[in-house]
């Protein structure tokens, strides 16, 4: 790649990151290409391309390696845009679509108005490593569950049925009832099972003590009945700074949790959610939601809102009522998050101080 004194009249760059490299395209101030080519897309290489040159405006996409490129060239002085990749169709459904002309086009998108691009915030390095605890332990959970039913799977093929149980006692229950000419097939897997519930066994108890000694604030946020530890500290790792949305109510968009809207004239058709942000915290407050309009969940506001809302009949009129549970769920979490009130399954405000700040579901 040049590296010649016309890079200091660029101001806006595009790079169309890979696993190897990393594409380049630099324009001017008018909106030419003074500066393109690639490097490796590694933190040495990136930080001596971009080190030492006056600040730039540089757009990339959403993608594995954006969070620490993204960090890496803030540190370097410039202007960093993390492009929301569904914003960007214009190089997704590209006829002539190849990794130079997509810099060049995050380059000139940049340039023209960043807020085309939707831009993200990455999450900061710590909060990105100790997400990275939760991460791992979802994927053991859905690695054991994919092996109970693996091992259902075969038994009832060969005619055996296996006796219902949690996933947690599933290895010590079902030995005995597997047929013995699956035993020598199916026997290390349940060997493999056990072990992995004593690593989640483990992993419980980290993410307890992270919740409670590096993110107090959870606790404020776990005051909702099923809101455990894993949740509350998934929300607040997940938003990490609580300031970022000027209404609560803007959470349940960004995590997806609102209906799609294509209204036009006097239509206005019913869809579904948008399903965008966080996918693991929105399955995490959908399993909440169901806690709370489930046979344990506590009387509340929010239980009773959910079972009216529930009661309306029609199609998928539970899921419907489980997902705006959720939705209201993800904004009462923030408002007790920013706020530090008391939460109040009910409306006994009366009955409190006029000092002590009381929230109920209702009020989001």
């Amino acid at each position: 790649m040049a590296q010649d004194t016309t890079i200091e009249a660029a101001v806006t760059g595009g790079l169309d990151v890979s696993d190897r490299y990393t594409y380049v395209c630099v324009l001017n101030v008018s909106g030419e290409v003074v500066d393109e080519g690639r490097v490796p897309t590694t933190p040495e290489a990136l930080r001596r391309r971009f080190s030492g040159h006056g600040p730039m405006r540089l757009v990339l996409e959403t993608g594995t390696h954006s969070p620490w490129i993204s960090r890496l060239l803030e540190a370097c002085g410039h202007e960093v845009l993390v492009a929301n990749a569904r914003q960007l169709r214009l190089i997704a459904q590209s006829d002539s679509k190849n990794d130079r002309a997509d810099a060049e086009t995050l380059a000139r998108v940049g340039r023209l108005d960043p807020a085309l691009l939707k831009p993200i915030r990455h999450r900061g390095a710590e909060a990105q490593l100790d997400l990275a605890l939760i991460r791992a332990r979802d994927a053991l959970v859905q690695a054991r569950t994919q092996l109970v039913n693996h091992v259902r799977g075969a038994v009832k093929a060969v005619g055996g049925r296996l006796p219902a149980c949690s996933t947690t006692s599933f290895p010590m229950k079902v030995g005995e009832a597997i047929p013995a000419g699956l035993r020598p097939a199916l026997g290390p897997v349940l060997d493999v099972i056990a072990a992995v519930g004593q690593e989640l066994g483990r992993y419980e108890r980290l993410v307890e003590a992270l919740a409670t000694t590096r993110y107090p604030e959870t606790a404020a946020l776990r005051q909702v009945p099923g809101v455990g530890a894993l949740t509350a500290l998934s929300y607040v790792l997940t938003l990490e700074d609580p300031a970022r949305f000027p209404k609560s109510r803007a959470v349940g968009s960004y995590l997806g949790l609102r209906p799609k809207q294509r209204d036009s004239g006097a239509g206005a058709p019913q869809l579904r959610i948008t399903k965008t942000g966080d996918a693991y915290l929105r399955r995490l407050l959908v399993g909440s939601a169901h806690y709370v309009l489930g046979p344990f969940g506590p009387d509340s506001d929010l239980r009773r809102w959910g079972s009216a809302l529930a009661a309306r009949g029609g199609k998928n009129a539970k899921k419907r009522a489980v997902v705006a549970v959720a939705r209201k769920l993800a904004v009462l979490l923030h408002r007790l998050w920013v706020t530090g009130a008391v939460y109040e399954p009910l409306r006994v405000a009366e009955q409190r101080p006029a000092a002590t700040p009381v929230l109920t579901a209702s009020n989001c």
